[in-house]
């Protein structure tokens, strides 16, 4: 991307996610094909455990913070507030006087409710680490709406304006820091967390406020999914791998199903037979409505490809399984029955998220999380889909310089552990290769999208967990070399 085509409203980070720079974007369009959001899941397949247990739901308790609006200027509607949503569990905690370590959850673009029945690895390793855990919901989601509703928050692009990354670190870091205080715990190191894009505003957070945090498990965050950095058909290429890997004959079988959808659809009352065909329960209006839903439906099993069910070999099983004698669209459908499950239709409008929740992506991924995404002639086994992006920019800030990025995060960055998937489509826009010994990348081949971030379960493979032991012990070396320095400060 060339950095003097681009602006990002009150931006700290680069289009890299890691460097600092300020930038504002007045004007972004762009078409792409059917990406899915970044999330630790999605409700078409539901990962574990989908809501708390009585035992445990009594552990957590939920607090408001009074937050400021604007933590960058001194205009007087900048010290509007609102109420700020964030959980704690201080049932494990060893406390302030034995300055017991904070675990805090950055809260991504979801309701908190929705990743706190989720997200395991910090109440699993409370007791190991005597950590308090503090969840903060992300501002504009959830329950921490600013201008008192949601109508009003969404208003415009005045009220809209507010809605970006700086601000929710900020409000982290201004969250942190009055409980430090209010618990007398300001020598209790704090290590954030962060799922998918919770992850980007992690390490981003450990960047930007190193006094505040001591280091980051950033899992699944896809930092460098942007113009010119990662290709634009990183995330399908990953997709395609995954399916072709599983079986040979379902990749080819879903690779030639789009032209023989457009050629049915072409026929007289195409749509008709089609809709009837993959159960549709409303008229299709074009091909492309059942193009879209048979991406996304490829796309989910890939990004939460978890075992032991492993989705992508039930797509496959489904297809290949289909009996002798099928058409290919047949197979495909199969393939749908399979992941979907057997039901009366399928819905083509069915969205695999809150309303809200995309109602806010989409004003994220419009105005500073833009994620290129385009496909060229079979380069996947997806139809082809040209990504255009298209920016008036004036630059506002420092000039940026993408030169050598990997030379900056080793003099710049410490303590942060970028966790990733191989079988995660967004892993292509991942960090994967060692910075410096304190900047590192824990993969797995066989890893889908946040996974290890997940409650570890009895049937979780070998190799997980090796890579959720590998994230304790370098958090462990960050606390056990914090308590050296901090004894060393009191003599």
């Amino acid at each position: 991307m060339n950095s003097s085509s681009l602006q990002v409203s009150w931006q700290w980070f680069s289009v890299l996610g890691l460097v600092i720079f300020f930038f504002t974007i007045t004007s972004v369009s762009w078409t792409q094909p059917n990406l899915l959001r970044l999330s630790i899941g999605s409700q078409t397949l539901q990962r574990e455990p989908a809501t708390f247990s009585k035992s445990v739901s009594e552990d957590f308790q939920t607090f408001y913070n009074n937050q400021t609006l604007d933590h960058f200027n001194y205009r007087p509607e900048s010290y509007t507030t609102f109420e700020q949503r964030y959980v704690m569990n201080f049932k494990y905690w060893g406390g302030a006087n034995a300055s017991a370590p904070i675990f805090v959850y950055l809260g991504a673009e979801a309701d908190l409710d929705y990743d706190l029945p989720a997200v395991g690895f910090l109440t699993d390793n409370a007791p190991h680490f005597k950590a308090l855990l503090v969840y903060i919901e992300h501002r504009y989601y959830g329950k921490s709406i600013p201008f008192g509703s949601r109508k009003e928050a969404f208003k415009d692009a005045s009220s809209l304006g507010y809605f970006n990354s700086a601000q929710a670190i900020a409000d982290y870091a201004e969250v942190i820091l009055y409980l430090k205080r209010k618990l007398l715990a300001e020598n209790s190191p704090v290590i954030v967390f962060g799922a998918s894009y919770g992850g980007m505003l992690a390490s981003w957070f450990r960047l930007k406020y190193p006094h505040v945090a001591l280091g980051a498990l950033a899992s699944s965050a896809p930092i460098l999914y942007f113009d010119d950095i990662t290709p634009q058909n990183g995330y399908d290429s990953i997709v395609t791998k995954n399916f072709r890997e599983v079986s040979e004959s379902c990749y080819r079988t879903i690779s030639k199903s789009w032209s023989e959808i457009d050629r049915v659809a072409s026929e007289p009352n195409g749509l008709s037979i089609l809709g009837n065909q993959f159960r549709i329960c409303d008229q299709l209006n074009n091909s492309g409505e059942l193009k879209e839903f048979l991406e996304r439906t490829y796309c989910i099993a890939a990004q939460y490809d978890d075992p032991p069910s492993y989705p992508v070999s039930m797509v496959c099983g489904g297809i290949d399984g289909a009996p002798e004698g099928n058409d290919s669209l047949s197979r495909v459908f199969a393939g749908v029955v399979a992941l979907r499950g057997k039901i009366s239709c399928y819905n083509t409008n069915t969205i695999d998220y809150p309303i809200e929740t995309i109602e806010g992506w989409d004003w994220q991924t419009c105005s500073e999380m833009v994620i290129p995404t385009g496909r060229g002639d079979n380069d996947t086994m997806f139809p082809t889909a040209q990504a255009f992006m298209a920016f008036r920019l004036g630059l506002i800030g420092s000039q940026l310089i993408m030169e050598d990025i990997e030379l900056i995060l080793r003099r710049f960055a410490s303590n942060i552990i970028f966790s990733n998937g191989l079988r995660d489509p967004y892993s292509s826009g991942g960090v994967l290769k060692n910075i410096s010994q304190t900047v590192l990348a824990i993969t797995t081949v066989n890893g889908s999208h946040c996974l290890d971030i997940l409650l570890a379960t009895s049937t979780d493979p070998d190799w997980l967990v090796m890579q959720r032991k590998a994230e304790v012990e370098n958090i462990e070396s960050w606390i056990a070399q914090y308590y050296v320095d901090l004894h060393a400060m009191k003599k």
